[in-house]
């Protein structure tokens, strides 16, 4: 056996030993699930078979095969390959095989193109009707180029988007294209923590493969996302989508049913979002399929809008100094709120301060605090009901780093010279002292670093036109230091 393929089945095991002692997920699941695996040079080896374990794991537990979940994988490189697809893996044994037997692809992030070969794929299928397929999009967030276009004509095919970046950029272009909820359907997580996410991941795949109905997502005071699973072949017909209150819901009675109680929507679609909801109110919604091919039921749905919640729902400080630092909060409600109240004091313990701004700021420059303290800071939103709503955060001023000053060098001697300055200030470490030889470019510099009660040293074996450079060094940072030329 390969010896690199031996310790990934040895990491595997020791991954997966309670998943692997389980059975299968029940067999309400039939679905596609298409893997685009970003395989590019921008991922380490290492990282790459962390992946390989991390699919291992998430897709063990399915039964696989036609009427139940099929599974196709594309590597992101320079020219994207299939590694395989729908119909090659019958069996746990067979997939896990070839997932552990991936050789990483490397060169370029050609996202583009590999979603162009899962276009192709999925037109190229046989089946006589489409079940629901579900592309879990798996990237560095490094390079992913222009795939608003393909994501776009994916959701369009009725395939619904998933992604998990083990990276921090590229956060707007994600959520752009990922199928709502956002909360479940996007993932950022370390590569050495991604096994920890393996069963979300999975259960929301679940809940988008399973068998046919109309679902809610994304629930919201005025909002709601319905999702079903798209059964009108090739997208001909349309969608007949009704929505109202529900008679006994009591909030119901006051509430007219207005002309956007029924949608028309096209044959492609597979989710639509219902706006202008009442709060805390009872709906029951039908969706009907309508073509001129064959009956279909029509699906129904029962859910209740969220009560509403007022603002602030986020806080955060920013441009802190050492006297000061500036809150800012959102969403700004001035229709619902009448005023917000600020307080702000020293932690563990100090004098609370207040000021109170009117409903359409959103944020406040706090001033005169002490340098290098946490303070903890609360903005609560008084609203015209006479209900509040607060959120605290914690925020830090920054500690004072005085400058040096008068920094001298004088001669004492061939090759030698005495270095004074002046420094002082609380916090303060040390200094460090360094000087290079400017007639030598490719000469490398010399350093020492002195305690903060020193004030001067003495440098020997110094060559004509050394730079010498004196920093301080306080507890949270560098200051500023100054520089001289010796004439030695």
């Amino acid at each position: 056996m390969d010896p690199l393929r031996f310790v990934r089945l040895l990491a595997l095991c020791a991954c997966l030993w309670p998943t692997c002692t389980r059975g299968s997920v029940s067999d309400c699941c039939e679905g596609d699930v298409l893997l685009l695996l970003n395989a590019s040079g921008s991922i380490k080896t290492y990282e790459f078979s962390r992946l390989q374990m991390f699919l291992s794991e998430l897709l063990q537990p399915f039964l696989l095969g036609r009427g139940q979940v099929r599974v196709a994988l594309v590597q992101v490189g320079t020219e994207p390959r299939l590694e395989f697809g729908l119909d090659t893996y019958a069996t746990q044994s067979g997939l896990q095989g070839a997932l552990m037997d991936m050789e990483q692809l490397c060169g370029d992030t050609n996202t583009e193109q590999a979603l162009r070969l899962v276009q192709s794929l999925l037109s190229n299928d046989s089946q006589p009707e489409a079940p629901p397929r579900v592309l879990l999009w798996l990237t560095d967030g490094v390079g992913l180029g222009a795939v608003d276009g393909p994501m776009a004509e994916l959701r369009r095919m009725g395939v619904s988007v998933l992604a998990l970046s083990t990276g921090n950029g590229n956060y707007q272009l994600l959520k752009r294209v990922v199928t709502p909820p956002i909360e479940t359907h996007l993932y950022f997580v370390d590569i050495d923590d991604i096994n920890f996410i393996a069963k979300d991941l999975r259960e929301a795949i679940i809940e988008l493969i399973r068998a046919e109905r109309l679902q809610v997502r994304d629930l919201r005071s005025s909002s709601a996302v319905l999702q079903w699973r798209p059964v009108l072949s090739g997208g001909l017909g349309n969608y007949g989508l009704h929505y109202k209150p529900d008679p006994s819901d009591g909030t119901a009675a006051s509430i007219s049913i207005g002309p956007g109680s029924k949608l028309t929507l096209p044959g492609d679609f597979s989710w639509a979002e219902l706006t202008n909801l009442q709060p805390d109110t009872s709906y029951t919604a039908w969706l009907a399929p309508e073509n001129n091919i064959r009956y279909m039921k029509t699906l129904s749905v029962s859910f209740r809008t969220l009560p509403e919640r007022f603002g602030p729902a986020t806080v955060m400080v920013s441009d802190s100094g050492p006297d000061g630092l500036r809150v800012s909060w959102s969403p700004v409600q001035p229709e619902q709120v009448q005023q917000y109240r600020v307080e702000y004091g020293e932690i563990p313990i100090g004098p609370v301060r207040n000021v109170t701004l009117p409903s359409n700021q959103s944020s406040a420059l706090l001033t005169q605090l002490l340098p290098d303290t946490e303070y903890l800071i609360t903005v609560t939103a008084l609203h015209s009901s006479g209900h509040q709503r607060a959120m605290s955060v914690r925020g830090c001023t920054l500690e004072v780093l005085p400058l040096l000053a008068d920094l001298k060098l004088t001669p004492v001697g061939r090759g030698s010279v005495q270095v004074d300055w002046r420094g002082q200030g609380a916090g303060l470490l040390g200094y460090w002292v360094s000087w290079k030889r400017e007639d030598q470019p490719s000469s490398s510099s010399s350093s020492l670093f002195l305690p903060p009660h020193s004030l001067s040293t003495r440098l020997t074996e110094l060559g004509r036109g050394s730079r010498v450079c004196v920093s301080p060094v306080y507890r949270s940072a560098r200051g500023e230091g100054l520089c001289c030329t010796a004439h030695a």
